[in-house]
């Protein structure tokens, strides 16, 4: 027996199964799923697709990514501490494997593990969640007209706040980032909770809560509390060649030690700039290189508002961001806030759009718990190629920098710039 896999047209995911010179095409297309390939690119949340269709038994499509970097950066600043000296060369590479399960009409689990990543190069779960389209697992046609609107997603998964987290890379998954970096603010994170949507035409919504814990115990009990968030939004493809969406989303954890601070730190895996902003000695950034992480942890309110568009092969996406909060040691009528704004126009071209320019200016900046006021502003150029639907090759022109940060801090006047290589493949 002999297994391949072979990509007849854009629009088609088949296994090839040779066996004894017959060849039996098994099909590896799943309702309401974000391809992780080509076709996967400007989707957000999935498209409601409301025909079942007829259920065969259990359909498994085992998929995955391999990415790696050739990294040329350079960096200093005028901070207490010697940087390290950076050379250029290979990063480690990272790789994910994903399992996504048809269990039955309707029904769909998705599983991610990060088999190698930055931070820890072991493999490790990322998370998984069951997709509800539909109730005929439980009874042919129960509530199907309500089910044509709704959507239900349960797990330890990656909440769905803002859009910039469908844009951003997930460890080996980096073939939806136009860029190789992700962004300064980086709003990720995965808890155990749910959320419920509605899809009406081209409006949608949802609304979800979390338990508010990164990693899962039921010893810190005190580190425990629900948070909620909530996102609204329209995307329509007005005519032919141009589409428009603009969601805003919220997400508020209440008071609690520990509690806020994974919305920008809940990122395991690592960032694409490796040992940026960092000493000698392990400290600095460290896997969080060219990340600015709000000290906000507790009563924390997050604000993003993303506007979208593309009119023939011309993208714009956008991030205006705002995050209140506290630590726990401020008194309670004492917040500070955050603020994030980026801005990234790119140009496909090609039979197929497998090529693409563009540009990303992202800054970020606030108030730290001293009075601090802290200011991230970073600057990229790239370029793309698809090689196949499931090959991308990049490459990345970036300058970072650091300012408002205090003479005993790594990061004063701290900059780092140069160029990034990277493949990725995703299938």
């Amino acid at each position: 027996m002999a297994l391949g896999f072979q990509a007849q047209a854009q629009d088609v995911d088949v296994l090839v199964v040779e066996e004894e010179g017959n060849k039996t095409l098994l099909d590896r297309s799943l309702p309401n799923f974000q391809y992780p390939d080509q076709r996967g690119v400007n989707v957000f949340e999935p498209k409601k697709d409301i025909t079942l269709g007829e259920f065969e038994g259990v359909q498994v499509r085992v998929g995955g990514a391999s990415t790696i970097q050739f990294q040329g950066l350079s960096q200093e600043s005028e901070g207490p501490v010697e940087l390290v000296d950076l050379g250029s060369n290979f990063n480690l590479a990272t790789a994910n494997l994903d399992l996504d399960v048809l269990l039955a009409p309707g029904l769909r689990m998705h599983l991610r593990t990060y088999l190698s990543s930055q931070h820890h190069p072991e493999a490790y779960v990322k998370g998984g969640y069951i997709q509800i389209d539909g109730l005929d697992f439980i009874s042919e046609g129960l509530a199907s007209g309500l089910m044509e609107h709704l959507r239900i997603k349960i797990g330890h998964m990656e909440n769905n706040y803002g859009d910039g987290h469908f844009r951003r890379s997930d460890n080996a998954e980096a073939i939806h980032n136009p860029f190789v970096g992700n962004y300064v603010m980086d709003a990720f994170t995965t808890e155990v909770g749910a959320e419920v949507y509605y899809f009406n035409g081209p409006w949608l919504g949802m609304v979800g809560f979390t338990n508010g814990k990164l990693n899962q115990n039921v010893t810190d009990k005190n580190s425990t509390s629900p948070s909620w968030l909530a996102k609204i939004g329209y995307d329509d493809q007005i005519s032919e060649n141009f589409r428009f969406r603009l969601t805003g989303s919220v997400l508020h954890a209440p008071h609690n030690y520990g509690r806020g601070v994974y919305l920008y730190s809940g990122d395991r895996a690592g960032s694409r700039y490796y040992s940026v902003l960092s000493d000698v000695d392990g400290g600095g950034d460290g896997f969080r290189g060219g990340m600015l992480v709000p000290d906000i942890n507790n009563d924390m309110t997050a604000f993003q508002i993303n506007p979208f568009f593309k009119l023939g092969g011309l993208e714009f996406f956008g991030i205006i961001e705002n995050v209140t909060g506290r630590k726990k040691n401020e008194a309670n009528s004492e917040t500070r806030s955050y603020n994030q704004y980026s801005g990234e126009l790119l140009y496909r071209f090609g039979a197929d759009e497998d090529f693409y320019i563009g540009g990303r200016y992202n800054t970020a900046g606030g108030e730290d718990i001293n009075g601090n006021d802290l200011d991230v502003d970073r600057f990229q150029l790239g370029a793309g190629w698809f090689l196949t639907k499931n090959v991308l090759a990049k490459v990345e022109y970036v300058n970072q920098d650091y300012s408002g940060y205090p003479t005993t801090d790594i990061h004063n006047e701290g900059n780092f710039n140069g160029f990034m290589i990277e493949a990725t493949i995703g299938f």
